[in-house]
Parts: structure tokens; sequence; C-alpha cells
């Protein structure tokens, strides 16, 4: 799996809360955004880096993304 282009601020922000395994419901209240705009953050950060679910992109979030400080 590998980014073609580079998740935006708002695609790692939704999927940082993926790993707390919140949601698109849970993320949305978090983050004060509607449930399809989380689903489409999540389903772009999926077509850049390859992710066919949401446990492959935890998974890529995990292992491939240099995480905030």
């Amino acid at each position: 799996m590998r980014v073609q282009q580079p998740l935006t601020e708002s695609e790692i922000r939704v999927s940082v809360l993926l790993l707390e395994g919140l949601s698109n419901k849970a993320i949305a209240k978090r983050l004060v955004l509607s449930p399809r705009t989380v689903e489409c953050h999540l389903s772009r950060a999926m077509a850049k880096t390859g992710c066919a679910n949401r446990l492959e992109l935890a998974l890529w979030m995990l292992t491939m993304s240099p995480m905030p400080a």
C-alpha cells in the first residue's frame, strides 16, 4: 500500500479517531461534523492509501503513517 497523494489534515484527524474504534457517527460528534463528511474523509483516505476497508486503514495508520507528536 503506497500513498499516491498525502492525506489531508482532515483525513488524518478522522483516521486517528478511527484508531480509537469509533463509528462514523461518534467521530462526527467528536469533531462536530456530519457522519457523511466523516464517511467522505475516510473514503478518500482509503483511496489514497489503497486500503479496502476501515480495518486496513487503521492498520495502515499504525504502521505506515508517522503519528503526530
